[in-house]
């Protein structure tokens, strides 16, 4: 039997361990092998060495998740504790792609997430491919994000296809913008966990960041920037072909989607899907394949893509 002691870092334990201890009582169930007791930031643990490795990654995880949004709460508890990630990865020693507001620190949370920023280190394009919840979306625009704030590249350029999810744009209010706006919100959404909202209004104003649907794409030469095409599973073929051809000689390319969500009409093929069988094994591209094991939303989440996935294989 072995003993160690492990102290809590820069985070509130009391937050950790939750009302009356009931997050820490989740902890000690999920390792019952283990006799765990803490006190105040210091957690006592006993047991099989092996078991104590496992939970000191585990541990890890939660403390990062902490730093990053001050809080947990027991769907992400569990997510990270039920999580098949191996313990290998210590996100807590990720590194800091991005500092947010109010002090958050943006840095890969899974392996294959990590994957990503490597791969954007030594390729012009990624490809980040997997289920929806996986971060992919949002370790892109972290990217941009540092890219942009190290002088890197000039602009950052954000675009989605405007494909109707079962919904129609002709129906919704307002004129072209305000309908489009919906669908790039979650581009908005990551945007303003990493950059100031005054900072990030001067940023769009000027055209320092700029967000647009893939169409406004056409005839440009996207050079000197950060280019993200989010949910490109909903390209055509010919779109992502003309997407991926915009690409000036200074410029990084991520291409982010879910080849399980094609939302195109009449049974199109995916340009997502034809893109990265046809560039595959191509110098200077990397392909990143995400799973269920990445999903950082709520724990029903991966078990909903699961019971998708086990559906699909037998159908095939």
């Amino acid at each position: 039997m072995q003993e160690k002691e492990i102290e809590v870092p820069i985070v509130d334990p009391r937050e950790l361990y939750g009302s009356n201890d009931q997050r820490l009582a989740i902890i000690k169930k999920h390792f019952a092998k283990l006799r765990i007791v803490a006190r105040g930031n210091v957690i006592k643990i006993a047991g099989d060495p092996a078991e104590i490795e496992r939970f000191e990654g585990k541990f890890a995880e939660l403390i990062a998740h902490m730093e990053s949004f001050n809080s947990i709460d027991e769907h992400q508890l569990l997510n990270i504790l039920q999580s098949g990630m191996p313990t290998t990865f210590r996100s807590d020693k990720a590194e800091i792609l991005v500092f947010g507001p109010a002090g958050l620190q943006v840095r890969a949370r899974t392996e294959n997430q990590q994957c990503i920023v490597d791969a954007a280190k030594t390729n012009d394009m990624v490809f980040a491919v997997g289920p929806a919840g996986t971060g992919k979306t949002y370790t892109a625009v972290a990217l941009a994000v540092r890219a942009l704030k190290n002088k890197e590249v000039k602009r950052i350029i954000l675009t989605r296809p405007a494909v109707e999810a079962g919904e129609s744009l002709g129906f919704l209010p307002g004129d072209l913008k305000e309908k489009l706006d919906p669908y790039l919100q979650p581009l908005y959404d990551a945007l303003m966990d990493m950059v100031h909202y005054d900072k990030l209004a001067d940023w769009m104003e000027k055209g320092t960041i700029q967000i647009a649907p893939l169409a406004f794409m056409r005839g440009r030469t996207l050079d000197k920037a950060f280019v993200i095409l989010d949910e490109a599973q909903n390209t055509t073929i010919p779109q992502m072909k003309m997407f991926l051809t915009r690409m000036g000689s200074s410029a990084k390319f991520v291409i982010t989607g879910d080849e399980s969500q094609v939302d195109l009409p009449n049974r199109q093929p995916s340009g997502l899907v034809k893109a990265v069988k046809l560039l595959d094994k191509t110098e200077g591209i990397a392909i990143v394949k995400l799973d269920g094991r990445d999903v950082i939303r709520h724990r029903l989440v991966k078990k909903v893509i699961t019971a998708f996935e086990i559906d699909e294989r037998g159908k095939s």
